[in-house]
């Protein structure tokens, strides 16, 4: 698991143009069957969360919102590149125990783009903060779909802690109701197309 990080090193980054190496999508393979049998879903409820076992304190200090375990499988892997290039391998203790070797890449302190981290695996290799599609439903109160915590997840990014049940209830009738006063539509509390679109677009609510 995740050696506790409590913040990235403060040294300046910039973004590169390209990665110099990077590690072979076999090692990253490895690392997350040694972390996590390779489930980026997985909560044990030990403090680690997702594919590569992030505790909160360092997915926060690589930009990661929300739990890492509700996240895309692509965000992950675009947060462990970003925290390799930070500081190699010594945070997993997996690196360690499989042998896994630095490349030139290690602790560059570049970040990384997603078209860096896509060929890592296990998800879409587009940015996960692309709105999905509306499914075309107006969801209400009682109701329960996939695509109701897809939009409970995104809203996490604006300060609400949704743990994706994917069903419209007390806390997402408020997040709705606060989402749609923030973009001036009007609070019916119909989860309808401009509510969705305002998720990804929108002004953000006070949760």
């Amino acid at each position: 698991m995740l050696l506790l990080v409590t913040a990235v090193a403060s040294t300046a980054v910039v973004a590169g143009s390209g990665a110099a190496a990077d590690p072979p999508a076999a090692d990253w393979a490895e690392l997350r069957m040694c972390e996590s049998s390779n489930r980026y879903t997985v909560n044990t409820g030990s403090g680690y969360y997702g594919a590569y076992q992030f505790d909160l304190p360092t997915w926060s200090s690589v930009g990661g919102k929300g739990y890492p375990h509700e996240a895309a499988p692509a965000e992950q892997d675009y947060r462990a590149l970003y925290l390799y290039r930070m500081r190699g391998w010594q945070p997993w203790e997996c690196a360690g125990m499989r042998g896994l070797q630095p490349d030139p890449d290690a602790r560059s302190k570049r970040v990384p783009t997603y078209a860096e981290s896509a060929y890592i695996g296990g998800g879409s290799t587009a940015p996960p903060n692309a709105m999905p599609p509306w499914p075309g439903v107006v969801y209400v109160f009682g109701d329960c779909a996939p695509a109701l915590r897809r939009w409970q997840l995104r809203m996490n990014v604006h300060g609400y802690q949704f743990q994706g049940s994917g069903c419209y209830f007390a806390e997402t009738e408020r997040a709705v109701l606060a989402l749609q006063r923030a973009n001036g539509i009007t609070a019916s509390g119909k989860l309808g197309p401009k509510t969705w679109r305002a998720a990804w677009q929108g002004v953000a609510p006070k949760p």
